[in-house]
């Protein structure tokens, strides 16, 4: 298979997780066993690292706290910044987390069912990792747009912005 075929068929399974080989094969014009045994592959070999539902919590009634905390912290020796990083992504709250460039070096987007909860791992489990020097804690208020997914839409709120010259 081609690696434009490969990549578009990456592509159709990041925004839709749902479709079938089937309906992969109809779409890229592959034949459905070349497209099931690339599925296979990339699963294999971890190119695809899972499949999700992205769900509006708020919609479905739960209610959750997002936070996001810029972290300063120490690189180690040998490890530089990769030893702690994993350490912080091992939290069972912790939604993600990035190395960054700029003033801060980790992002950690965490989530909890409180104020007080997010508060308490940052106090109590973040901030006391020996190499964390300074968080900073930052709430999200409202979710408009989440991994190319506009929030809150209705059908009718679905057209496009107009382009003007």
């Amino acid at each position: 298979m081609q690696s434009e075929k490969r990549l578009e068929i990456l592509g159709l399974l990041q925004e839709n997780a749902r479709l079938t080989a089937g309906e992969i094969a109809v779409m890229t014009g592959e034949p459905e066993e070349a497209v099931i045994a690339f599925m296979t592959e990339v699963e294999q070999d971890l190119t695809i690292l899972g499949y999700q539902a992205l769900v509006d919590w708020e919609k479905a009634g739960v209610e959750m706290v997002t936070a996001l905390i810029d972290v300063k912290i120490t690189p180690q020796r040998d490890h530089g910044f990769d030893r702690l990083a994993e350490r912080i992504a091992r939290f069972a709250e912790v939604r993600s987390c990035y190395l960054m460039s700029g003033t801060y070096d980790l992002a950690v987007e965490i989530q909890a069912a409180s104020l007080r909860d997010v508060s308490r791992f940052v106090s109590e489990r973040l901030s006391t990792i020996e190499g964390v020097s300074s968080t900073t804690t930052h709430f999200v208020l409202k979710r408009y747009k989440h991994d190319g997914v506009l929030f809150g839409r209705t059908d009718e709120g679905q057209e496009r912005l107009a382009i003007t010259p």
